[in-house]
């Protein structure tokens, strides 16, 4: 009874800063989560197929079917939404419930976006008065300010793009950094000896399969690196500014000094303004507000501001809210256009 109460009281508090309440599928197609995420996040999901053959699963994560939601029935303008439900996804742990009770409320369509993200930080602490905690940390990033930072450094733009889009895949995207620093792809012998293949390559069957390509795309790529080589030295340079940029935390009111400082020092042009950050403050009732320059990689989808909320009840620490901006994740799904989109959810499972 007592848990119901507080997810009552939640709502009525979501409800109250101008959200619809929607409902949202159970089931959607398995297609929506492999192609996002990947072959390999098949085995962390519950599929079947229907009686046509179609492969579905049960719905592991509330945001895409909410935006599934939001692309099936042609939403035209703003969606100031919520919902509540279950999402239900396995584990590598297998002690972790397979089965997560949510609340989560959504800003789709608008491009206000700066007061949106601050909307949805405001929200969310107001549903945090319902629950009775002694202490935590709001820590706030910004996947934008990431993606600003590679475009200004001197490297190649096949690097840039690759390490954007591998910025939420923390093991590989460590091994493309060190990539970086030994500069093995641009050892010139290597680079010679690849030149005679991609010659011979060309006088071949081009619709040839290697490793899963053809040999079209290959030689394109090849070419793209011939034009635009990275030199070695800047290599190492561009690495070690990465992992400086990554190691930057401090209290928010000292984000925008930190990173222009950062910025200064090594010689990158770019400045950040406050208004990336939807909140300035040091501190908001029992919450430090921190920035975390490396925080957003949880998630793929995130493309902007990101944020989690951990507070402390009696002495265990709870990772309770989680939300960012993914303005990327309709347009992936099937949209024709780029729809803005930022929002959060509420763990209910603790």
């Amino acid at each position: 009874m007592k848990s119901k109460n507080l997810s009552e009281n939640i709502l009525r508090s979501v409800k109250g800063k101008g959200f619809k309440l929607i409902e949202l599928d159970s089931v959607i197609e398995t297609n929506h989560i492999v192609e996002r995420s990947g072959e390999s996040f098949r085995r962390f999901i519950f599929s079947f197929n229907d009686q046509n053959g179609n492969e579905l699963c049960l719905r592991p994560d509330l945001t895409i079917a909410s935006c599934l939601r939001y692309l099936n029935e042609k939403t035209k303008g703003t969606a100031k939404v919520y919902y509540y439900g279950q999402a239900f996804r396995k584990n590598l742990n297998k002690t972790d419930p397979i089965i997560r009770n949510q609340i989560g409320f959504e800003i789709i369509g608008s491009k206000n976006e700066k007061k949106d993200d601050k909307q949805i930080i405001e929200t969310a602490l107001k549903s945090l008065t319902k629950f009775n905690y002694s202490s935590g940390n709001l820590v706030i990033g910004n996947v934008e300010i990431f993606k600003l930072l590679l475009n200004k450094l001197d490297i190649p733009k096949r690097w840039r793009l690759r390490l954007q889009r591998h910025f939420w895949r923390e093991s590989y995207f460590n091994d493309l950094l060190k990539r970086l620093e030994t500069n093995s792809d641009v050892d010139p012998t290597i680079v010679e000896i690849d030149k005679k293949k991609f010659q011979k390559m060309l006088i071949g069957d081009q619709s040839r399969q290697i490793a899963g390509r053809s040999v079209n795309e290959i030689l394109t790529r090849f070419n793209n690196k011939i034009k635009d080589p990275r030199r070695a030295k800047k290599g190492r340079n561009v690495s070690k500014i990465i992992k400086e940029f990554l190691k930057i935390n401090c209290p928010i009111d000292q984000a925008a000094k930190k990173l222009n400082s950062f910025f200064i020092k090594n010689k990158v042009n770019l400045r950040i303004e406050n208004e990336y950050f939807p909140i300035t403050k040091r501190k908001i009732s029992k919450l430090d507000i921190k920035y975390s320059a490396s925080f957003g990689r949880e998630l793929e989808y995130y493309t902007g501001m990101v944020f989690k909320i951990i507070v402390k009840f009696k002495s265990k620490k709870i990772n309770l809210i989680n939300g960012g901006r993914f303005d990327n994740l309709i347009s992936d799904l099937g949209s024709s256009k780029k729809i803005p989109a930022v929002g959060a959810a509420i763990n209910l499972n603790n």
